[in-house]
């Protein structure tokens, strides 16, 4: 077995891989409706496409995956880890970004791909950045921290997504698509750079 093989089946990779999957084919099946955003805070008629709030859990799960349990003897290893870490962040990135274009195949249109990839790399950069923080098992916390308040004051009176809402921004979106990939860069950082908690070592 490869160091490059035995680096991403020690992540169980693999096994979400498979899970992201099967989420991500339950959504082309559906990739033609549409969530309403719940009018909690204004009386508005504002709703986004199934794909592109599906990318959310390809992000969490694929952030789960982040450190090894096996951190201790990486730090050890004779050969240098970081290329290794930096194939590994890659690899996330062009799997959540193939599960997102699944929906193209039922007939989602480019602009929803393009929001949709869009929104899979800003919430895998808050799932990574997550996971630094909190431990991989808690990948899901800023994601999801950020997703609700999204969905539940995320659009204006005037029917038009807030500034700080990205993730429900046009694909056309200059200023949502520079946030998204920032995130994904300091997620990156965090990951590369960070070492898994303590606790998550013994938990694991």
């Amino acid at each position: 077995m490869s160091a490059a093989t035995a680096f991403v089946r020690c992540r169980g990779l693999p096994r979400a891989a498979g899970v992201a999957l099967l989420i991500a084919l339950a959504a082309t099946a559906f990739a033609g409706q549409r969530v309403a955003v719940p009018e909690f805070r204004y009386l508005v008629d504002f709703s986004v496409p199934v794909a592109e709030i599906v990318p959310l859990a390809h992000a969490v799960v694929l952030a789960t995956t982040l450190f090894s349990p096996m951190a201790d003897l990486e730090q050890t290893a004779a050969q240098p880890m970081s290329r290794l870490r930096g194939g590994y962040l890659v690899l996330l990135l062009v799997l959540a970004l193939g599960l997102t274009a699944l929906p193209l195949l039922t007939g989602a249109t480019a602009e929803v791909f393009a929001s949709a990839a869009r929104n899979v790399v800003g919430y895998l950069g808050l799932g990574m950045i997550s996971a630094r923080l909190f431990g991989s098992g808690l990948a899901w916390l800023l994601p999801l921290g950020m997703f609700g308040p999204t969905l539940l004051l995320g659009v204006d009176s005037d029917n038009t997504p807030e500034p700080w809402a990205w993730s429900l921004h046009a694909s056309s979106s200059t200023s949502a698509a520079v946030v998204a990939v920032l995130l994904w860069l300091t997620g990156v950082v965090a990951a590369a750079t960070g070492r898994p908690r303590q606790t998550e070592r013994a938990e694991q």
